[in-house]
This record gives C-alpha cells, structure tokens and sequence, in this order.
C-alpha cells in the first residue's frame, strides 16, 4: 500500500499534535480521509492466538498491520510513529481488569509487546458524510456509540468473546444509501452487521451504550449496527489476560493512508 505525499501531511500533523498532548479524546473527523485504527497490544506469546482470533472475525478485528516483538513504529501505516505516544488515549488492562488510561504508555512498553492495528468504522464515516448522510455522532460532536452483544465471536487459541457493534441513526432509505456505501469498505468493517430491533442482538437500551456517547434516534429513523473494533475489548474481560493494552474506544491511531486505498 502505497503513502501519498497528502496522507503523511494530514497523518503526521495530527500525531503531532496528539503526541504534544493537544487532543486527548476521539478522533472522529480528524485528518479528513485517512485510515484510522483501532489497537490490540499484547504479549508475544499471546500473539499467535490472537492473529488467529482476528482471521476468524474479520468483520471487526479487520487487520491492517502487526509489529514486530517491541517495535514501537508500524512502517506500512505510518512514518514517523511512535505507538506510545501518538494515541490520544490508551487502555491499561491486568488479569481483565482495565487498571489505567494514560495519554502515553512509555512507563509499561515492554519488548515483548506485539502491536495489531485493525481497521475502524472512522474510516468509511468520511464516504457517509460525503454523500450527504447526518453521520449523528459528528454532527452531536460526541463519540460513537458503542454496545456489547449477544452474538459470540468465533473463538481462535485462548480467545473468545461478544461482538461489539457501533450504531449510526439513518432513515430507511438512508440506511440502504449506507449499507451500499460501506459496503465498498470490508478493511474497515465494511457492511452493517444489523439493522433496527437492538433487542434481538441484545441490547437492552440503546440510550445506554456500553462505550462512547449515546446519540439521539429520531422518529422514523432506524439503528444501523456496524462490527467494531472495540470487540477486542469485551474478548480481554473475557480470558482475562495478564497484561495487555489497547486504545480507548473512539481515541484511534491516525495513519498515513487514504481510505481510498481500502475503496473496492
């Protein structure tokens, strides 16, 4: 995958200024049409369970790109990176448990640390927002809703868990414009996973989701669900690793190349 000239311009300003310690929240609509990531970092032992785990649900673990054992850069997504600093927040987790969430993870890098980046929903959100759809999370200027489910993931090595899904409010014919738009995506998450009814994938209330913000549904509109990166998340409460790290749900790595290389 080739870096344009316009890709290092738009990625390395914002790492930049995310590396300086400016955004330390989503980053939703930041560097308009480049690649965003969502990050699993684990253990070199854990490692090859994991690659298996995310071969096996390509929907929301789509893999743009793994490190070696305690290379802190990722050459095919970005230049000048540094996976410790140029997240706007990560996610410290022991045994399960999330522990910490740090703007910079320096002080528990470890060489043995292996880093995934997988593909995020951020990405496609441009290809909506230019056909003209009310991507409702960036006009509310909140995080993404996203929410725990009942469907399983399917269990590679050690790992297991529930899908996680994000929601964007559409009318129906909105919902179809959407569906046929992301669809041109499967690096990304590609098409939705479910339409309306959050009930029969078992969510509860959709104006509590179990990360990010809610977001108003207006009448009329139905919920779209899209697989999300953020399922590694629900997999780690689940075997409960001994150590591990991962960005904070809608904080994603910014990379250097353009959606349009993922376009099909």
């Amino acid at each position: 995958m080739t870096i344009s000239a316009l890709g290092r311009r738009l990625g390395q300003a914002e790492r930049l200024r995310i590396r300086a310690g400016e955004i330390t929240g989503p980053t939703a609509g930041l560097a308009p049409g480049n690649v965003q990531a969502n990050l699993a970092i684990l253990p070199r032992e854990l490692a090859e369970d994991f690659l298996r785990f995310c071969q096996a649900n390509p929907k929301p673990c789509p893999l743009l790109a793994v490190s070696e054992p305690g290379a802190v850069t990722l050459p095919a997504l970005c230049t000048d990176l540094d996976i410790r600093t140029d997240v706007p927040r990560y996610r410290v987790w022991k045994r399960g448990e999330l522990v910490d969430e740090p703007t910079d993870i320096t002080h528990v890098w470890r060489d043995d640390l292996v880093v995934f980046a997988l593909g995020c929903s951020f990405s496609f959100e441009d290809a909506l927002v230019e056909d003209g759809l009310d991507v409702r999370h960036i006009s509310c200027r909140t995080n993404v809703p996203m929410f725990r489910t009942s469907v399983p993931t399917h269990p590679a090595g050690r790992f297991h868990g529930p899908l996680v899904v994000s929601m964007r409010p559409f009318t129906p014919a909105d919902a179809i414009r959407a569906v046929q738009i992301t669809s041109r995506f499967p690096s990304v998450h590609g098409a939705p996973v479910h339409l309306g009814l959050p009930e029969a994938i078992g969510i509860k209330d959709i104006n509590k989701p179990d990360y990010g913000d809610p977001v108003p549904v207006k009448p009329g509109e139905l919920p779209v669900f899209w697989a999300c990166g953020v399922t590694p998340q629900s997999v780690i409460a689940e075997v409960r690793p001994e150590f591990c790290i991962t960005h904070a749900p809608g904080a994603m790595l910014i990379t250097d190349l353009r959606n349009s290389n993922f376009a099909v």
